[in-house]
């Protein structure tokens, strides 16, 4: 009989410390997949005082026994991942790429940027990375995929032909086409780089199951960014739900095991688009500064704010999550007062779902009791009652166990209950 995957989700609008829980179940896992999303996502790990910043490898990479693989949904930048990879050494054996995960290259940064810029005050808050571009590449079968990058010269003469087709539009946009030479000389040193981690990984993953391996899946961003179930459409372009790790490496529904569904012990977001629960006064900027609250990929302040239970609970139940990792508990230690956002009010009346659109929507909170004397502790008995409290009550608003609390970005600050 096959072995199941556990998965971890985010349950928030991404940077939910996923690294972290990643890097802790990693050490008992003998595989990690990435299954979705581009090197937009950022997950920091810290590992005895030592920070990484992963970007695209998967945060398996930390534990020398974990097998990487990074599957066919997600959208690999090779010019990122290269110099993602001088983070590490001996990395053959050890990292696997999808032969249909499709390429991103520079010129969907570019398209990016521009888009951004003609939309001026309208614009999404994109990283400006080439995500979109490149998704839509694929959605409208124009894309190319990594498995390509074992002829190099046929791929050049493909996007050559490409920009010829589409010359006025990057001439609209003030998109400058590389040469010809140029980007044949790039693409080769892709492959010098990349040809031998590229395999066809859904075969990879059948087998890896069938033979009982212990594997983690691991998503990007975060539930509340999903395509199709986030605020749209201020939103990533890729399925960041549980329901994307099939489609992004090739499993079936019934491979997937235990979800893990991650949280910050607070919201924030980075870009625009709504965000409820966002707190505009002094409270927000102290959980900001507290948190470190700035984009691993883009060093973006983020938006910060209290827990949103309305949107957790929503991303529990589309997710499947078994239990929860409530992140960063510790950087709310001294505040008197901790709101929890229980509901919202929308054209005057109370609901407590996450409607079509989140624009008008006005909190409603519940306030708690706040504490000291959080950080660094590795028992739950040991964390003030009132942070006790709070995770507790969280667990019967979001109707979800809370597992495991993080208590500081330390591998070893973490309590399993």
């Amino acid at each position: 009989m096959s072995s199941k995957a556990d998965l971890i989700v985010g349950l928030q609008w991404g940077d939910e410390g996923k690294g972290k829980i990643v890097d802790h179940m990693a050490q008992t896992h003998d595989y990690v997949c990435r299954f979705a999303g581009g090197h937009n996502a950022g997950h920091t790990i810290v590992l005895d005082g030592k920070k990484y910043a992963l970007h695209l490898i998967p945060s398996g990479i930390l534990n020398p026994k974990a097998k990487n693989i990074v599957g066919n949904g997600v959208v690999l930048s090779p010019k990122d991942f290269i110099k993602e990879m001088t983070q590490f050494e001996n990395l053959e054996g050890r990292l696997f790429l999808s032969d249909k995960a499709h390429l991103l290259l520079p010129y969907h940064a570019l398209i990016d940027q521009a888009k951004e810029r003609m939309k001026g005050e309208k614009a999404i808050g994109t990283t400006g990375k080439g995500i979109g571009p490149a998704y839509g590449d694929k959605i409208a079968r124009v894309g190319h995929r990594l498995g390509e990058l074992h002829h190099p010269q046929k791929l050049a003469d493909k996007i050559e032909d490409f920009f010829v087709m589409n010359r006025l539009v990057f001439e609209a946009m003030g998109v400058e086409i590389p040469d010809k030479i140029t980007l044949l000389e790039e693409l080769k040193s892709y492959q010098e780089s990349l040809g031998r981690f590229i395999v066809d990984t859904t075969q990879m993953m059948w087998k890896i199951l069938s033979q009982n391996n212990k594997v983690l899946l691991e998503g990007a961003q975060g539930t509340m960014l999903d395509i199709d179930h986030g605020t749209y459409p201020y939103v990533t372009s890729s399925t960041t739900i549980s329901a994307g790790a099939c489609a992004g490496l090739g499993i079936n529904p019934k491979d997937i095991g235990k979800v893990t569904g991650i949280a910050k012990a607070y919201c924030t977001r980075v870009g625009n688009g709504p965000f409820p629960s966002e707190d505009f006064g002094e409270a927000g900027k102290r959980i900001r500064e507290n948190g470190h609250e700035y984009g691993t990929t883009t060093g973006r302040p983020r938006r910060c704010g209290w827990f949103d239970a309305v949107a957790a609970r929503h991303a529990v139940r589309v997710n499947g999550v078994d239990q929860i990792a409530l992140m960063k508990l510790d950087v709310l230690d001294g505040f008197e007062e901790i709101k929890v956002c229980i509901a919202y009010e929308v054209g005057g009346e109370r609901i407590d779902y996450v409607p079509y659109d989140l624009e008008d929507a006005t909190p409603i909170y519940r306030t708690f009791v706040g504490w000291s004397g959080s950080r660094g502790v590795r028992d739950f008995d040991a964390l003030p009652q009132t942070a006790q409290s709070y995770i507790v009550a969280l667990e019967e608003i979001v109707e979800c166990k809370i597992h495991i609390v993080s208590t500081s970005p330390e591998r070893d600050d973490t309590i399993v209950r």
